[in-house]
């Protein structure tokens, strides 16, 4: 059985050697640490993990040591989908096979089929594997948005059992929320909606600054669970500065940058992403000196 997926899910860089290469040791040690710091589940080798940049090997070997780092009552859910259809349909079984507990449906980006094809598309993913399924809705980086029409007869496949939603649209996050089946669960996929999305009846969120402000984005779902909507705004309010400068240039570039800062130095990110320019340094320097940082 799998472990549940969790209402604080870090979405995981993927750590690099000097040299470039997926540094493997540091994947496990910075996996433990997240759940150490209050992490619930782990999303491994999405967008924030550079999915893009890594091999099909890199991208095993680095779901095997997060898994194999947390444990088996930590969720870890694997990046395995992209535009390719049939890579994405044996990186599933694969991800299965190895005992992860998840599977995020990532929009394909570059393709941007009809809505039709992303039915069919992450209908047969689904079919392929007894895991259950996150859909992952991204326009920002796939240039489609999967309307709420095409997520809510998604959310009809009985292993697909939620979404994370990243449009930045909260009347299409509303209307997600009110109108799922129960038991289909949406988790903002910005750090910068999650007061908005819980305050909506969301479930969580799959969270960037979860790598070094943890404790913080999980009073602040605790509190809004709890009905407390001013201790909920105030925590979001005082993230908020911070959460911004994490996304100064494209992530997962500053995120990087802040888990050296905050105690594990995870390297930079692959070409065609680029260390952190000097102006952003000193703009989120500025924003880590003010929060107490629990990496590492």
């Amino acid at each position: 059985m799998s472990a549940q997926f969790g209402r604080l899910i870090t979405a995981m860089v993927t750590p690099m050697h000097e040299d470039g290469t997926v540094d493997i040791e540091l994947t496990g040690v910075l996996a433990k640490a997240l759940i150490d710091a209050g992490t619930e589940s782990i999303v491994s080798t999405g967008s924030t993990g550079e999915a893009a940049a890594l091999t099909d090997e890199e991208t095993i070997s680095v779901w095997k040591a997060t898994k194999d780092a947390v444990g088996p009552n930590v969720a870890v859910i694997a990046g395995s989908t992209s535009n390719n259809h049939r890579r994405s349909i044996e990186l599933t079984r694969e991800a299965e096979k190895i005992g992860l507990d998840g599977i995020l449906l990532t929009a394909p980006a570059y393709s941007k089929p009809p809505q039709s094809g992303l039915i069919k598309h992450f209908t047969s993913i689904a079919e392929s594997t007894l895991l259950p399924c996150m859909l992952y809705n991204i326009p920002g980086r796939a240039a489609i948005n999967i309307s709420t029409e095409t997520i809510l007869e998604l959310a009809n496949i009985s292993n697909i059992v939620g979404v994370k939603e990243a449009s930045n649209d909260m009347a299409q996050i509303g209307q997600l929320i009110d109108r799922s089946p129960e038991g289909f669960l949406v988790w903002s996929g910005n750090d910068t909606d999650t007061l908005m999305v819980m305050a909506m009846g969301g479930y969580g969120v799959v969270s960037v600054a979860g790598h070094i402000v943890s404790p913080q984005i999980k009073r602040q779902i605790d509190a809004s669970l709890a009905g407390k909507t001013d201790e909920a705004a105030g925590i979001h309010h005082e993230l908020m500065p911070l959460i911004d400068a994490l996304f100064i240039e494209s992530n997962p570039i500053p995120v990087k940058y802040a888990c050296a800062k905050a105690g594990i130095s995870v390297g930079e990110a692959r070409l065609p992403l680029m260390p952190l320019s000097e102006g952003a340094v000193e703009i989120l320097d500025r924003e880590l000196d003010r929060h107490s940082l629990t990496l590492g």
